[in-house]
């Protein structure tokens, strides 16, 4: 069973991206069908959201573009346009006040995503945006987009399309890669996909277990240049957490991770408080007594240090302790992926250069960036993007 439909913008995709890409259409008086995998829309958002929704950072301009890394030159244009005070204002204008935190991330008063998403949809309805759920895209037969639906096969005519299907993270929430072949078949240049912001598998030895689920506080994590500080927690499988998501970009790309467990006391300082006899102390209490280290500290100096250090090698696994690991989770287990549509597959407006007319957004492109408000804003901005430019070409067209 098959049957057609067609409409003027068809957004595939209803996450951030392919929200906001059918607000802005919508919004410019474009006759938008949305449509959408799974039983509902923005599943991941939601599910992010349960923690307490980060919609963005507070800190200056230049500082969250730099964020971006490789892509921020490429994104940049985007996020001038619609940067954390931009995420600020549009949370507003849905009703849902918003506070920075002391790390300057920003919420939702209520901490959730569901009241921002039920004023969002609402306004799309009041858009008369047509939202189509369990419609599983397959890809084009000529100028139509193929779904597989509840009721059949439909084919679906427009004039633009906005790809806003998601990276290939957390696929029983949506984000399951499903469109690389489709792309691939119409000579979209891809790059492979690889976990970002995920955790780091440690084979641990026995004595661990104890330690699983504690957090590792107040410590500095050593990744080339760069040093990052922020917490993490032992697990079952390794570690997780923000200070850990931090580093797994230099994990992917190969780089050593070194753990200094006393970033804020010297080396010669840290040699000089251990200089003195332990006596009948045990080695444990010994560091715990002068140097402050708490269980979970002490025993990941075991485990990666060895229990026989003493003098100076002693301290210097200390300040310098390398983490000893079997590199990053699962690509399903990741918040986000690296990967995807590059850069040189689409123009300055996003639109696929093998494929006028059908534009990309969110986190189907290939770009990288940390948690903390950074991957929603650029959901937010390239949706935007995207959107703006299709509505503009159907401007073009009706002229």
């Amino acid at each position: 069973m098959w049957s057609s439909s067609g409409t003027e913008a068809l957004v595939i995709g209803a996450g951030p991206a392919g929200l906001m890409a059918a607000d802005i259409l919508s919004a410019r008086g474009k006759r938008v069908t949305l449509v959408d995998a799974k039983p509902s829309p923005a599943r991941k958002f939601l599910m992010a959201g349960k923690s307490g929704l980060n919609l963005t950072r507070d800190e200056p301009h230049d500082k969250f573009v730099a964020r971006f890394s490789d892509a921020a030159g490429w994104l940049k244009p985007m996020i001038d346009e619609f940067g954390p005070d931009a995420v600020q204002s549009w949370a507003r204008s849905l009703g849902q006040e918003v506070f920075a935190g002391s790390t300057g991330k920003v919420f939702p008063l209520t901490m959730k995503a569901s009241p921002l998403l039920r004023a969002w949809l609402a306004r799309l309805g009041e858009q008369r945006v047509e939202l189509r759920t369990r419609w599983r895209w397959q890809g084009w037969e000529g100028d139509r987009a193929v779904f597989d639906t509840p009721k059949g096969k439909r084919c679906v005519a427009s004039d633009v399309t906005v790809l806003a299907t998601g990276g290939a993270s957390w696929a029983r929430l949506g984000s399951d890669g499903a469109w690389v072949e489709p792309l691939r078949l119409n000579g979209v240049p891809l790059a492979p996909f690889a976990p970002s912001n995920v955790g780091v598998v440690v084979p641990w030895s026995d004595h661990m277990r104890t330690h699983f689920g504690s957090p590792v506080k107040n410590v500095a994590l050593i990744a080339g240049d760069m040093v990052y500080r922020g917490e993490f927690v032992v697990s079952e499988r390794g570690f997780e957490g923000g200070g850990i998501y931090d580093v797994s970009p230099a994990v992917r790309e190969g780089s050593d991770v070194i753990i200094d467990l006393l970033p804020d006391i010297p080396f010669e300082k840290v040699a000089d408080r251990l200089s003195v006899p332990r006596g009948k102390l045990s080695r444990s209490n010994f560091l715990r007594r002068k140097l402050g280290l708490d269980p979970v500290k002490i025993a990941l100096l075991h485990e990666f240090g060895g229990r026989h250090l003493d003098g100076e090698d002693l301290v210097q696994a200390i300040k310098r302790l390398p983490m000893k690991h079997c590199g990053l989770g699962h690509l399903d287990e990741a918040i986000s992926v690296a990967g995807g549509v590059t850069r040189e597959a689409v123009d300055g407006r996003l639109m696929l250069i093998e494929r006028p007319g059908v534009y990309c957004c969110g986190e189907m492109l290939d770009w990288d960036a940390p948690t903390g408000g950074y991957l929603l804003t650029a959901c937010l901005a390239t949706g935007r993007w995207a959107g703006l430019a299709a509505a503009d070409r159907l401007d073009m067209l009706r002229d």
